[in-house]
């Protein structure tokens, strides 16, 4: 069974989309979007400095539209994407490429919730300095106790021992000054607590937009966030892209779910490399490619030829 991903903000890199605008069509799709986003596209995939593609209201619209697009060149043929892929799953923001992906969402409802995503949780992180802080290894309940100890939440749990720890950045101060024990940390490239408390204003906020987009049950499996469910209701996917803005992001039971469903194969929408270092790392066995330019297409076209679908023998 073959697995589409689509990862979440903090994997986004300086001129990342460069190459991607030499295939037809794409920079014309990124300027069309870009109207609905708000926001250059191009330049913010191509030209923007690391700083600026780091702010809330960038990242996030642009990692959907780069989602979307390298969806695209993978799968020009949308219906036939969906009977070669056997369940779509994203990261925090990653969730809305799913969503599209899965047919819940259009292109266009996607990008204008994202953008308002990315406007609500920039203007809740502006109200409080807070970030977030990676914590790799260590005996999972001396991490909860320290982050506890802190003030600080759980705000992603991405399996194999990583725990995401969010809270204000003297919480986080506090926390690499007493580390829990046996652990190491990496500060990450947001600008604020994500999937807290912090971010109930922008819940409200998207609360609000969701009754206005049209919505579709997904045409392929969607593994939520939450809790690593399926869920077969395109309202109830749209209400879950809401609330997963202030609760956290269980990555760690979207990949147990993976692996009940069968997965054999998991490819990486660009900017790729993050969630198929997790799968690598916690689904021993699973064929893993990142798509971070188009000179992977090929290799990936090749699992979707092994991997998608029921009919072997045309899917090539």
């Amino acid at each position: 069974m073959l697995v589409i991903v689509a990862p979440g903000q903090g994997a986004q890199t300086p001129g990342f989309l460069s190459p991607w605008l030499e295939l037809d069509g794409v920079a014309d799709r990124l300027r069309g979007w870009s109207e609905v986003a708000g926001l250059d596209l191009v330049h913010a995939g191509t030209e923007a400095s690391a700083e600026d593609i780091k702010d809330t209201a960038v990242a996030q619209p642009l990692l959907v539209a780069a989602g979307l697009v390298t969806a695209r060149a993978l799968f020009p043929d949308e219906d036939r994407a969906r009977e070669l892929v056997g369940a779509v799953a994203g990261h925090s923001v990653g969730e809305i490429t799913a969503a599209a992906g899965a047919g819940v969402l259009t292109a266009h409802d996607a990008l204008t919730f994202v953008r308002e995503r990315s406007l609500a949780m920039a203007e809740a992180a502006a109200a409080t300095e807070t970030g977030m802080i990676a914590v790799l290894g260590g005996e999972p309940e001396v991490v909860a106790a320290k982050l506890a100890e802190h003030g600080l939440t759980a705000a992603n749990n991405n399996g194999g021992g990583q725990i995401v720890a969010a809270g204000t950045l003297a919480q986080l101060e506090a926390l690499k000054a007493d580390p829990p024990a046996g652990a190491r940390m990496i500060a990450l490239k947001v600008a604020g607590a994500f999937h807290t408390d912090h971010m109930a204003p922008g819940v409200e906020r998207l609360a609000k937009l969701a009754p206005t987009l049209p919505v579709a049950d997904p045409k392929v499996a969607y593994v939520s966030n939450r809790d690593g469910e399926v869920v077969a209701s395109g309202g109830e996917v749209l209400d879950r892209l809401v609330s997963q803005v202030s609760n956290p992001v269980r990555w760690d039971l979207c990949m147990e779910t993976l692996q009940r469903l069968g997965a054999t194969a998991v490819i990486e929408l660009a900017p790729a490399g993050t969630l198929t270092g997790l799968v690598k790392r916690n689904l021993k066995g699973v064929a893993t490619l990142a798509l971070k330019t188009p000179a992977d297409l090929d290799k990936a076209r090749a699992i979707v030829a092994e991997h998608g679908g029921k009919d072997q023998e045309t899917k090539a």
